[in-house]
């Protein structure tokens, strides 16, 4: 984004009009943003799926197919406040349609990775699907709580985020089946030719998958265009970058930001490596594909408990009900790190259940008191989401280095200190 040098500290980042007292009395609207967390929570999750194809297309370590998730969460740190300042410039509307075309581009360009042969075409269509992603997030997360009354803003995000679980349950489900069926033989690999062909054949089956979306993805994009005076929107000044960073130094909100990069790269992480784990014979020995079909049910624990935490967020304080979750987390690591068996597989999937009202919760807790600085804080909120590109790495390179259940240890002190924001957060910002 392009961030003027003008001092703009008295300006809001986001026209008063579309931040009423009351909120935006549009139901039909709620609906269709949480199709958008459908379809963006499907797509994210299929990195799941595609993570162990590529490590056996291209003899990969874990460090090194993690760095699938790398390149698609960098992608939050890269375009996050370029994305607030489209919103700020455009409406919310108008920058949903370009993310989700963004999106759209990005599966296409799987044709060319796939051609390639090359593992870091892959990384780099994978960049820009998720900078389409990014795009659509910075819009969603504000718009669904600008979408009803202030005070159930916790409740309404939370239950938007279940569309989103719901979209990653369907989807590695399906994605299993299409892209983890078996390998032809491979090629001997002083045959750079073979090997490269043997690839390209090998891929095309992700290439169809992502052809898919990208079909679903134009129709979307027409359907949000036409939808692009829906809400009102007057263009806002330029806001100064130093000016929006301003707002980390509000404790709740620093904290809650860290806490956003912890809790996605600890979800992320796991989510990455349920279908190695399952496969090991100390676990449940699974096939690839088997150990695929799995990976839903991780996902589907967020979509059930968030559907519940949208109930209970009503009832209870959002922070203690986030220190619950995360020290659930941590005792659910623990279980699955000391057993052996099936009992390990079954409560390391059970990790997603805990997992569920983390990011609306930690969200919603840390813009509290933004006002119409949301859309700034959603910005840098949607930057802190990069920690999906830094601790699942690390928590490979750990794997390479010890085993697979020890490098569950470091999400586990992500959600140690997840739980202690909540404590914090336990009452309402002044």
């Amino acid at each position: 984004m392009h961030l003027d040098t003008a001092d703009t500290s008295s300006t809001d980042p986001v026209p008063a009009d579309d931040h009423p007292a009351q909120g935006i009395d549009a139901p039909d609207l709620r609906l269709f943003v949480m199709a958008l967390f459908f379809v963006f929570g499907g797509i994210t999750s299929l990195n799941d799926v595609i993570i162990p194809k590529l490590k056996e297309l291209f003899t990969l370590s874990y460090a090194q197919a993690m760095l699938v998730q790398s390149a698609f969460f960098a992608a939050y740190l890269v375009i996050s406040l370029p994305a607030a300042g489209i919103v700020r410039r455009s409406g919310y509307m108008r920058t949903a349609a370009f993310g989700v075309l963004t999106m759209a581009v990005g599966c296409v360009l799987f044709i060319p990775a796939s051609r390639s042969g090359l593992f870091a075409v892959f990384l780099a269509a994978l960049f820009v699907l998720a900078s389409g992603i990014t795009m659509v997030q910075v819009v969603a997360n504000p718009l669904i709580s600008l979408l009803g009354p202030p005070r159930t803003a916790h409740s309404r995000l939370t239950f938007a985020q279940a569309f989103n679980s719901l979209g990653t349950a369907v989807f590695p489900y399906v994605g299993s089946i299409l892209i983890l069926g078996s390998l032809a033989t491979a090629p001997d690999a002083a045959d750079t030719a073979a090997v490269t062909a043997y690839r390209v054949q090998e891929t095309q089956v992700v290439v169809n998958t992502y052809l898919g979306l990208a079909a679903a993805l134009l129709v979307l994009t027409g359907a949000i265009w036409l939808r692009r005076h829906r809400l009102p929107w007057k263009p806002g000044a330029p806001t100064r970058l130093a000016h929006a960073i301003e707002l980390l130094k509000r404790r709740r909100f620093g904290w809650g930001t860290l806490c956003i990069f912890l809790y996605v790269g600890a979800e992320v992480a796991i989510g990455s490596l349920i279908v190695n784990y399952l496969m090991q014979a100390s676990t449940m020995g699974l096939e690839q594909q088997a150990a695929g079909k799995h990976v839903p049910v991780y996902w589907f624990g967020a979509l059930i408990g968030r559907f519940i935490g949208a109930w209970l967020l009503r009832i209870v304080s959002p922070g203690k009900v986030l220190a619950f979750a995360a020290s659930g987390a941590i005792a659910l690591i623990a279980a699955s790190v000391l057993a052996q068996g099936p009992a390990s597989g079954w409560t390391l999937l059970a990790i997603g259940l805990c997992n569920s009202i983390m990011f609306p919760t930690i969200f919603s807790l840390a813009c509290e008191g933004l006002g119409r600085r949301a859309a700034e804080g959603s910005g840098l909120i949607c930057v802190a989401i990069v920690g999906g590109a830094i601790v699942p790495p690390l928590t490979g390179l750990l794997a390479d280095i010890t085993d697979l259940r020890t490098s569950l240890l470091l999400p586990a002190a992500c959600y140690a200190v997840i739980a202690a924001y909540g404590v914090y957060a336990r009452r309402p910002a002044a």
